[in-house]
């Protein structure tokens, strides 16, 4: 083996953020390299932005995206820039192109982001804001951030979506909430807008905004809290639903992780795979409801809990878990006594993972008794009793015991 250096890695590619102030907020070197490039990639208006500094072919980005990275990774070994909004690695190009291209071959020049400019216009201190991309995503994803006091900045689609967030914010009871509406942040056409969300009466928004909030909530706003167990009342069901108390005790025996994978198997209102998926934006369910009603409420409570990326399977198990993708974590409620379920289930979660299982029902509780002998784990017995009207006085009203096992697969 030969001890010489390895020859250094050639940077040719250059992302360069701009801002709505075009080549007046470059600095020299930024300058320089767009003017020398033989290429320059971006977006119609970036390049526009940069016309009067370009030097070589502008290639604006193509539909679909796809074929414009094809085209930028063909050059490589040659000098190409690409500009960008703000931060290239902030909901930017720059995490797209990253896949493809490693960062040694990159230097990258990046601009303020739209967070950091609105921030700065309203004197709120960045590292205590919440920051969202709402930019071709659903809105709903605001949801579960609206909590009484919080501060908010959203990039946003269109010029309606401003007004589409207000209706939202009223729909959930916070129509008490202060919007800030920032338009062309950082260029001439800059302008800064306010109004209440139940009174917002803003029209003509720029295309290019950003959306900012502070949160009021009103008497009984929708807001969704920080702990596992959430209120029933919260979640639309006809009874299939794990209990409250119950539900907390199973999302802390599923016990998620960064980027897990949970199967939600008979998910009836889906309680369980939101919650899940509530705990950390990395997480992602699968919820799998034989019933076309159940699966139709599930969709409708994940876009009210603002987690719109749940995915439903329609169908019985076990023939509905064939192709799915390899879980770290399955919950049982539903359907787990019928033959073959847990055994598939079993076979499916990745060594390590966590399978957890309730059951109320005899039939139920048999099986995971046999699972248990079988395979190990730990089972438990929970008891909840609720206090209720008893003649003139009060007593304890016991719910169904439930009966969980846990197993992690070894």
């Amino acid at each position: 083996m030969s001890d010489m250096p390895s020859a250094p890695i050639q940077r040719w590619l250059t992302i360069i953020g701009i801002g709505e102030d075009g080549p007046a907020g470059l600095g020299d070197e930024a300058k320089r390299l767009i003017a020398a490039a033989p290429a320059v990639f971006g977006g119609r208006r970036h390049l526009e932005l940069a016309a009067a500094i370009i030097g070589g072919e502008r290639r604006a980005w193509e539909s679909p995206f796809d074929r414009s990275i094809e085209a930028v990774v063909a050059r490589r070994g040659l000098p190409v820039v690409v500009l960008c909004s703000g931060d290239p690695f902030l909901y930017g190009v720059g995490a797209t192109l990253s896949r493809h291209i490693s960062a040694d071959e990159m230097h990258v020049i990046p601009a303020p982001s739209s967070f950091s400019l609105a921030a700065s216009r309203l004197g709120w201190p960045l590292q205590e804001v919440t920051t969202i991309s709402l930019h071709g995503r659903p809105l709903d994803l605001i949801r579960p951030h609206l909590h009484h006091g919080r501060q908010i900045i959203a990039l946003t689609s269109d010029g309606e979506t401003p007004r589409q967030l207000a209706e939202l914010l009223c729909l959930s009871g916070f129509g008490q909430s202060k919007l800030h509406v920032l338009e062309a942040l950082g260029g001439a056409r800059e302008r800064q807008r306010h109004a209440r969300a139940d009174r917002f009466d803003l029209a003509a928004i720029d295309p290019l905004n950003v959306f900012a909030v502070e949160v009021v909530a009103g008497e009984g706003a929708r807001t969704i809290a920080f702990t596992p167990g959430l209120d029933d009342a919260l979640f639309e069901h006809d009874g299939q639903i794990t209990k409250q108390e119950i539900r907390a005790i199973t999302l802390a025996a599923l016990a998620p992780r960064h980027g897990e994978l949970l199967w939600d198997i008979g998910a009836g209102s889906g309680s369980i795979g939101i919650e899940w998926m509530l705990t950390d934006p990395s997480l992602r369910a699968i919820a799998i409801e034989q019933s076309s009603e159940r699966a139709a409420r599930i969709a409708r409570n994940a876009l009210a809990f603002g987690v719109p990326g749940l995915a439903i399977v329609e169908g019985t198990a076990p023939e509905a878990l064939l192709n799915l993708a390899e879980p770290d974590a399955i919950f049982v409620g539903g359907g787990g006594s019928e033959a073959g379920v847990l055994e598939r289930a079993l076979q499916a979660l990745k060594r390590g993972g966590r399978i957890v299982a309730n059951a109320v029902t005899l039939e139920m509780e048999a099986m995971l008794l046999s699972m248990h002998q079988k395979n190990g784990g730990t089972l438990t017995r929970m008891e909840i009793a609720r206090a209720a009207p008893l003649g003139g006085m009060n007593g304890w009203r016991p719910a169904m015991p439930v009966t969980q096992w846990r197993y992690i697969k070894k």
